[in-house]
């Protein structure tokens, strides 16, 4: 037995995670303290806080001052290149790598949790998750209306600081949050007697939260002028990806059996779920305008910017004019998504059922959840 064994056994691996969780705290704030410019106000700040507190504030970035942050609507390109610390909204390589870091070490802890209360062993609780990927996105896009609101000239139904809470990618984690206290209330209801199963009533509390926003951005769309509703963008995006997907699945049953093998109908929805963010995303970069859909939205991800800029340097004009230049990422993410399914096969998922478990719904929250959002926002006009 290796001594990283030894210390597990002795230990625990829950306490040895809690224990590196505290540390890692502790490093962190030091480090802060020790060399606060350095540190927080050209990293932290700068690649992870300062881009969700400039997108909270509706700004076009923040500029940290020896005041502390501060919002900025116009004048970005002149204080970047005054060489002041600015912040804008969207992603950027470093946080994006950061994020999927912290991504890793937190599913392991969420592993530990569910092992720790032996709960989540069955695969087919994924259905029962699926609401709650969705109302990532829903909930993003109220916050978007909100933005909306604020150019109005009208206070949003949420308002700074509490609406950081439903801005990327610190949504990742409230929606994380809200899931697990439903689970583990739906498991409590279960235990005692109050309902059949707690993945249909975890799937049922999910559902009703989705509709209960659904219904907050259709009556505010159908209420107020800073809203509008554009169904067809809705229709286009969930028919072109359902279509795409399950065209996928079925040529993969005839060409490729071993993609579907180890997750059969959840591996359809992984697919699924990535082909609705690169369809939002076509969608919202190429195709508004045949909709209809008087609104222009750029591509926050560095990843879906460098697609579109190669293919706008590649692509012949004539060809950009007619199909434009996004549809790359399209086939980027369902080819991603149909890898990542191949490598979930019966064996692993037999063996290790939670962390499969966990391992496909981080996989369909990060496309499912974007996707829902783009889908959302030019469906009510935000």
């Amino acid at each position: 037995m290796s001594t990283l064994d030894r210390v597990v056994d002795e230990y625990g691996a829950e306490r040895l995670w809690l224990a590196s969780f505290v540390g890692l705290v502790v490093v962190g704030v030091g480090a802060v303290l020790a060399a606060p410019v350095q540190v927080w106000d050209r990293f932290l700040w700068h690649y992870f806080w300062g881009p969700v507190y400039a997108d909270a504030k509706a700004a076009g970035c923040a500029v940290m001052t020896e005041q502390g942050p501060q919002a900025l609507y116009q004048g970005c390109n002149d204080a970047i290149a005054a060489g002041r610390i600015v912040a804008e909204p969207g992603y950027t390589i470093v946080s994006e790598v950061g994020y999927m870091l912290i991504l890793v070490y937190m599913l392991v802890g969420v592993y530990l949790l569910l092992e720790n209360l032996d709960v989540a062993e069955d695969i087919q609780l994924y259905f029962a998750l699926v609401p709650f990927m969705l109302l990532g996105g829903a909930l993003r896009t109220v916050e978007d209306l909100g933005d909306r609101a604020l150019e109005a000239g009208v206070d949003p139904l949420i308002t700074y600081p509490l609406n950081s809470l439903i801005i990327s990618p610190v949504i990742y984690g409230s929606v994380f949050l809200l899931t697990l206290v439903s689970l583990i209330a739906c498991v409590w209801l279960d235990t005692n007697g109050y309902v059949d199963s707690y993945y249909r009533a975890t799937a049922v509390l999910g559902g009703t939260f989705v509709a209960a926003t659904i219904a907050y951005l259709t009556i505010a769309a159908l209420t107020r002028a800073y809203a509008t509703l554009y169904p067809s963008v809705l229709l286009v995006t969930v028919v072109l990806a359902s279509a795409l997907s399950y065209g996928l699945y079925r040529l993969y049953d005839s060409v490729w059996p071993a993609v579907n093998v180890g997750t059969g109908a959840v591996g359809l929805l992984v697919i699924w779920g990535h082909a609705i963010d690169g369809v939002a995303n076509v969608v919202l970069a190429d195709w508004l305008d045949v909709l209809g859909v008087p609104l222009t939205y750029y591509p926050k991800h560095p990843a879906n910017a460098f697609i579109i800029s190669v293919t706008e340097s590649l692509q012949p004009a004539g060809l950009t004019a007619a199909i434009g230049t996004s549809w790359p990422f399209l086939i980027v993410k369902l080819a991603v998504a149909s890898l990542v399914v191949s490598l979930f096969n019966d064996e692993f998922l037999d063996e290790s059922p939670r962390y499969g478990l966990l391992l496909l719904v981080a996989v369909t929250a990060v496309g499912l959840g974007p996707g829902t959002r783009d889908m959302l926002r030019a469906t009510f006009g935000v």
